[in-house]
């Protein structure tokens, strides 16, 4: 059993949903659209003022490191206002004590103006941009509302922000169409100057059916696996991709720096509008709420038993294969959203990509000892990249 987290014994982290589920894309895979059936009686889903200022108090009156980050998610989070974001920073300024305080935002990147991005250059804002890679690869299933490509307005508000020189990286999310495209898609992040990646997986079910757009569990160790070999080459310390720092991470027995690959999670959990405390960004369903701001506190509710059970839980639901298995320390069972295979003696909760994990992990091992023994040594990774075992297995620069 994993030993339970006691209050304040990790930091509080909550995103924000100020548009809740609202969107002005149609992306074929999105698995939150949906969220708004939760509000049958809501219209607009827009955050109030007041439930705003509450989050904002409580959030940073919770915290106990220096720094706080705030994170602003979807839906798309430019259908609010600038005006709403700057009562946020205000708010912030005014609620601060002297604590560094860091904003991200997530958006698809469509609605960037001249102004918007002129309005988080000057606040320091990072931004996350969803594109899925190349034009025919992300306009396969990013479309608009009526059915339209939006690589173009993207790839606009990209320029935007570089033209601003507003800090930005990259959410890919991968599916059975682009996963046949790995150095393609990971050639396009570099030609673009993003240094920081981050691939999204699509495994999601439909009436208890398997989408259609899910990447095969194979073929995701095989997209990974030459994504990697490139990369293990030529970029190792000056691109950033989120799984390979990850199992890295974890390869060196640090914390991964994502509840993706980490033995517990529960440490992040996600606000809606209204008010409303989730588990989990993955996890907002009726069973999975923690309460509303209104009734009860932040603290109460990410430090309650039962958000403290959903954590642990990751770890000791895992089937026998997983707790038997020799790449359990680097992957610990990946998200629990995607445990929805059996094992070969019938046993539930086995995580849908296992196998192409386990493929990766297997191409990986002696690459990650390499510069897990360069770090112990305070020595760089990045001089994997000349070694002789890049040599040795032909993938030397």
């Amino acid at each position: 059993m994993c030993n339970i987290a006691t209050p304040f014994s990790h930091p509080l982290y909550v995103m924000l949903k100020p548009i809740g589920a609202a969107c002005n894309l149609r992306c074929k895979y999105c698995y939150y659209l949906e969220k708004t059936d939760l509000y049958p009686d809501e219209k607009k889903f827009i955050m109030s003022d007041r439930i705003l200022e509450k989050f904002t108090t409580q959030y940073l009156n919770a915290q106990t490191m220096p720094q706080t980050l705030f994170t602003w998610h979807g839906g798309e989070a430019l259908m609010r206002p600038i005006s709403f974001y700057q009562k946020a920073l205000n708010l912030q300024r005014g609620f601060a004590y002297r604590r560094q305080i860091d904003n991200c935002i997530q958006t698809n990147g469509t609605l960037l103006t001249e102004e918007w991005c002129r309005f988080f250059k000057e606040n320091n804002f990072l931004v996350g941009i969803s594109i899925d890679g190349p034009q025919h690869c992300h306009d396969k299933y990013r479309k608009t509302r009526d059915n339209r490509p939006s690589f173009s307005a993207v790839m606009k508000g990209i320029a935007l922000l570089k033209k601003h020189e507003v800090e930005f990286n990259v959410m890919a999310v991968v599916n059975d169409y682009n996963v046949a495209y790995p150095l393609e898609f990971y050639k396009f992040f570099k030609e673009i100057d993003c240094r920081y990646i981050q691939f999204s997986p699509i495994v999601e079910t439909i009436h208890g059916k398997l989408a259609p757009w899910n990447v095969p569990a194979g073929k995701w160790g095989d997209f990974l696996i030459t994504i990697f070999d490139e990369w293990v080459k030529k970029d190792v310390g000056t691109f950033f991709i989120q799984y390979f720092d990850a199992t890295l991470a974890n390869w060196a027995g640090e914390p991964p720096g994502t509840c993706i690959l980490a033995k517990i999670c529960g440490h992040a959990g996600v606000m809606e509008f209204n008010g409303d405390v989730y588990s989990c960004d993955h996890f907002v369903y009726p069973e999975y709420k923690l309460g509303n701001i209104n009734n009860n506190t932040l603290i109460e509710m990410m430090y309650s038993p039962e958000q403290q059970k959903f954590g642990v839980n990751k770890f000791d639901s895992l089937p026998t294969q997983c707790r038997n298995c020799k790449y359990l320390f680097a992957c610990n069972g990946e998200c629990p959203k995607n445990r929805i295979c059996r094992t070969d003696t019938g046993e539930g909760g086995l995580n849908y990509l296992c196998k192409g994990y386990y493929k990766f992990f297997d191409h990986v091992a002696p690459y990650m000892e390499y510069m897990k023994n360069e770090l112990k040594n305070k020595r760089s990774p990045a001089n994997i990249m000349n070694s002789e075992l890049t040599a040795k297995h032909g993938i030397a620069n």
